[in-house]
């Protein structure tokens, strides 16, 4: 018997099960895919947004505020990297400098600090590939910028080493009320007992919500294209660009990545499938736009493409609350942008005023709440690097040339909670084909190494999960 249950493996899920971890409870994490972060948190623009295109009032506003105040020290103390580049919403003509009036004015109103409407002469020093047609921007200096999936790891790696557990391949199918705990069943036929249920299952948590007689909300998916240049075009922009928000969201943005990329996206279909395929009118659609807000978008070094979809409900804001039908049962979904700026204030408000009314909380002494980088030796001194060869020969060599990511890396997070098994999940961590040849040269080494400490045949190494073969079998 558990005393709290996470369901969903996200960014959301995520803070929540490491903020659980900080009092004396025993959790558990149920994800439905092979690794954590598998859905729409690893496929996300990774922006800290500063919280002035919410509606004053609403929990995206409350939420956004405080999580982009906490979010450096936050992804400090995890080991991620963390960026405070600014926003710029741009305007292209004088009739849009009103609309930057009225997003200053909001933002102020949410509690959103150094807000500013800068002229074109302020903004071409700024960012001189802006188009030649902007007139001025609203200047947001707190927004940042993050890496979601990294994120995301680190907080259920950190909440693991403070003693919480994590199932792998777990889809949830039912959900059973009986007098005092939840019994949650799987498709495989495990099941699970706790106290309490917290659900942040992303596109799933209306139908996860439905499994308790949970009614009240429906969710349903979007889905965004993104298209991802090499690091050789970093020097493009230095700020998060974005055009003037229209009621499908904040739209195609430009921006910095923490690790020197250049992204472009995302688009907004509304879709009735979890399917994150890309497609030629979407890839256009971001081009075409990113064209009009920059000059001289480097697209010849474009490195890869790829969509997420993201969830959004009927209620057009952040759900947070426990069940009205099903006492101990909370729901956590509808959490769209800007849901990874709100994540650390979500898990706060989460466990410290809704699981405190269900459970007892008395302080874990013992949490730790640090996490060292899961890569970093390409960031080291020469003689820092030598002190570690000493210790780890392994370290001493590169597998992953693109991104200069060693085997002594790889091998940490096959072994580090969450544990990496298959290679888009060592990629996500630490980004072995995340570079220019996106794992041309180094995928096969990363397999081989999975394969040997693992101690499983090749054949078995999985690309990303279920039914993700890289080999069939020997051809000599």
């Amino acid at each position: 018997m558990f005393d709290a249950v996470v369901v969903g493996g996200g960014v959301i899920g995520a803070t929540i099960l490491r903020e659980l971890t900080k009092y004396d409870l025993s959790v558990l994490m149920l994800e439905k895919e092979s690794d954590v972060c598998m859905g729409q948190s690893k496929a996300n623009s990774g922006i800290s947004h500063a919280g002035y295109d919410a509606k004053p009032g609403s929990l995206k506003a409350k939420f956004n505020v405080l999580g982009n105040k906490m979010m450096p020290a936050f992804a400090s103390d995890l080991g991620v990297k963390y960026k405070n580049n600014g926003s710029l919403v741009v305007a292209y003509s004088e009739e849009e400098i009103k609309t930057l009036q009225e997003l200053k004015e909001r933002g102020e109103e949410n509690g959103v600090e150094s807000l500013e409407i800068i002229g074109r002469e302020e903004l071409v020093k700024l960012e001189p590939n802006i188009a030649d047609n902007a007139v001025g921007a609203l200047f947001a200096k707190t927004g940042g910028i993050v890496c979601p999936y990294e994120l995301s790891i680190a907080s259920i790696g950190n909440a693991m080493d403070n003693g919480a557990k994590l199932m792998l391949d777990f889809e949830v199918v039912a959900i059973e009320k009986n007098d005092g705990y939840y019994l949650v069943k799987s498709s495989d036929g495990r099941e699970v007992e706790a106290k309490i249920v917290i659900n942040a299952s992303g596109i799933n948590s209306a139908k996860i919500a439905k499994m308790v007689g949970d009614n009240s909300f429906e969710v349903k998916g979007r889905k965004g294209e993104y298209i991802l240049l090499d690091r050789e075009s970093g020097d493009f922009c230095s700020h998060t660009i974005f055009k003037t928000p229209t009621e499908k969201g904040k739209g195609i943005l430009v921006t910095q990545t923490v690790d020197g990329n250049i992204l472009l996206g995302p688009t907004a279909e509304n879709v009735e499938d979890n399917l994150t395929y890309t497609t030629e009118t979407g890839l256009d659609f971001v081009k075409r736009t990113a064209s009009e807000m920059t000059k001289n978008v480097p697209f010849y070094n474009t490195i890869t493409s790829f969509a997420g979809v993201r969830a959004f409900s009927d209620r057009h804001d952040f759900i947070i609350e426990e069940s009205k039908v099903s006492k101990g049962f909370i729901n956590c979904a509808g959490i769209e942008s800007p849901g990874l700026t709100s994540a650390p204030a979500i898990a706060k408000y989460v466990v410290e005023e809704l699981v405190s009314k269900l459970l007892t909380l008395n302080e874990n002494k013992n949490f730790n709440g640090k996490r060292t980088a899961d890569y970093f030796f390409k960031n080291l001194s020469v003689e820092e690097k030598n002190e570690i060869i000493k210790k780890d020969k392994r370290y001493g060599k590169i597998v992953c040339r693109c991104e200069e990511i060693t085997e002594g890396e790889i091998v940490r997070a096959i072994h580090e909670n969450p544990p990496a098994t298959t290679v888009d999940a060592v990629k996500r961590r630490v980004r072995a084909g995340m570079g220019r040849c996106q794992g041309g040269f180094c995928q096969p080494h990363v397999a081989e190494i999975i394969s040997r400490e693992l101690n499983i045949p090749m054949e078995d190494v999985l690309k990303s999960g279920k039914n993700s073969k890289l080999l069939v079998g020997k051809t000599k």
